[in-house]
């Protein structure tokens, strides 16, 4: 085969590859400068929130809650299913892991930052304008600000990061920079350093579907970037709308109870006195 036909044939096949992309999201609404309408609200379902790698069943904090509270085995969402820890992180996350009942920052309602918002088992809101568009999130009324273009760098680090966006083609990317490192990625103890880099990358599937990636970097805690996938769901029901989870009453115990309980004590101490 000659050097041109071999080209020839190498077009064909990118032109078919460009038109089954451009079929398989023209069903995706769309807003009225052109881009996909991400509007809605939208939720991951799978397993990662307990483990990002793949994992079997195993019990819950509580042997008396039987299957209540129990780990659901799940297939993983990291490509490649090896999350690149530098040696001193994995004995870090080994000890996370040891710990998960009582320091996973979930349990005590703290904002859950960036990827984890996203496949947590709770549903988020994107409500998308031209130069910004805000994600809420029914956990622990978590939310951020996607700032279009170049707003400058962040003026702090925080929980969920400076996210700023931009369109390639029919795909949102986000870059997200300037956490703080009290944040988990799972319940499996899975966790990064101040220096945590995101990219997040949306994109339509279908017209209710969003393929959502995003690449991890941090080379105070990871040897190498890696990435995890998934789909993402619209909810289509005629009444959807986001459920505030305020649970930070429900964490209260955990955090401080160990302060009212000496409190009590003292109080009990003195009355009896």
């Amino acid at each position: 085969m000659s050097i041109g036909s071999s080209m020839k044939i190498l077009a064909l096949v990118m032109t078919w590859a460009a038109a089954f992309a451009s079929a398989q999201t023209s069903g995706f609404p769309r807003t009225a400068a052109g881009k996909p309408d991400l509007n809605g609200i939208w939720q991951a379902n799978n397993t990662a929130n307990w483990d990002l790698l793949a994992h079997g069943s195993a019990p819950g904090p509580v042997s008396s809650l039987g299957a209540v509270g129990a780990v659901p085995p799940g297939e993983g969402v990291v490509d490649g299913g090896v999350i690149p820890y530098l040696p001193a992180a994995v004995a870090q996350q080994k000890e996370n892991l040891k710990r998960r009942w009582t320091d996973d920052p979930e349990l005590k309602c703290y904002m859950p930052g960036v990827p984890r918002a996203t496949y947590m088992p709770y549903p988020f809101q994107i409500v998308q304008g031209a130069n910004t568009i805000l994600i809420t999130y029914a956990f622990a009324g978590a939310v951020r600000t996607v700032r279009m273009g170049n707003p400058g760098k962040s003026p702090s680090d925080s929980w969920m990061g400076w996210s700023v966006g931009r369109w390639e083609g029919d795909t949102l990317v986000i870059d997200v920079t300037s956490f703080n490192d009290q944040t988990w990625f799972d319940r499996a103890g899975n966790f990064h350093s101040d220096a945590l880099h995101v990219v997040e990358r949306y994109t339509p599937r279908s017209a209710n579907v969003l393929n959502y990636e995003a690449t991890i970097e941090d080379p105070k805690t990871f040897f190498r970037p890696w990435k995890i996938s998934m789909p993402l769901y619209r909810h289509v029901e005629a009444n959807a709308h986001l459920l505030e989870f305020q649970c930070i009453e429900y964490a209260e115990d955990l955090i401080y109870g160990h302060l009212r309980h000496k409190d009590g004590d003292s109080n009990k101490q003195g009355e009896s006195k």
